[in-house]
């Protein structure tokens, strides 16, 4: 995975404001952006994803322009090829596993078949193991089927990336460590390209080939280096 990042985005209420500032390039397979809450991390999710549109810079994934203020190019969520999983996985709730697979193929305002037959959703059952609860609704799985089926449903679509928003941070410790375990050897499996970000250095440990320390909306290192540059200037 190429990703060429360089965004800037201000956010304002009425008594505060939030800017993020992030630059970096990376061709890593499994990027981990680091850092607490409030630091801007989602906001750089949505921003790669096209569910929040920057206020100037570009965003290129495997040498693609998803985003470029100065070109006025912003491609629509649908069409960057990007799969993002929600930190609560955001299955259908009245929709079997099966249909919520299969989600992504449908067309229209119809919900697939609860019965739906189709090559690719038989491929993911299998390679996740999910064949045996292909019927039943999410409220009866088990958190890791809970999460393969959203995989699932992310990957039939062939995307070039993976983006996670803080996946285990909702879970507690002996099932986080279960899931952190599922995943890292399923990411390994499919070699499917990951961007996961998460204020858990456990994580970053585990899924971070190369991590990024995020804070205050800028890459650490990034802001440590401006923090010096404004310090020199004042002497």
């Amino acid at each position: 995975m190429q990703l060429d990042i360089d965004l800037q985005k201000t956010l304002k209420s009425a008594k505060r404001s939030f800017r993020l500032q992030v630059r970096f390039q990376t061709d890593s397979q499994r990027l981990v952006i680091l850092g607490p809450s409030g630091s801007g991390k989602s906001l750089l999710l949505k921003a790669i994803a096209g569910l929040m549109r920057p206020d100037r810079g570009h965003i290129r994934l495997d040498g693609t322009p998803l985003f470029d203020r100065a070109a006025k190019l912003d491609l629509p969520t649908q069409a960057r090829q990007i799969a993002y999983l929600f930190q609560d996985y955001a299955l259908f709730p009245h929709l079997n596993v099966r249909q919520n697979i299969g989600f992504g193929l449908s067309r229209g305002l119809l919900n697939p078949r609860a019965s739906l037959q189709h090559e690719a959703v038989d491929y993911w059952l299998d390679a996740f193991e999910l064949r045996p609860v292909a019927d039943q609704l999410p409220d009866e799985l088990s958190g890791g089927q809970r999460q393969r089926t959203a995989l699932a449903r992310a990957l039939i679509a062939k995307p070039k990336a993976l983006l996670l928003d803080e996946p285990f941070s909702a879970l507690d410790p002996q099932l986080r460590t279960h899931m952190r375990r599922e995943l890292d050897d399923l990411q390994r499996r499919l070699q499917v390209p990951m961007l996961l970000i998460t204020h858990d250095p456990e994580d970053a440990e585990v899924f971070g080939d190369q991590v990024l320390h995020l804070r205050d909306g800028m890459i650490e290192d990034a802001a440590m280096h401006q923090g010096q540059e404004a310090e020199r200037g004042s002497l």
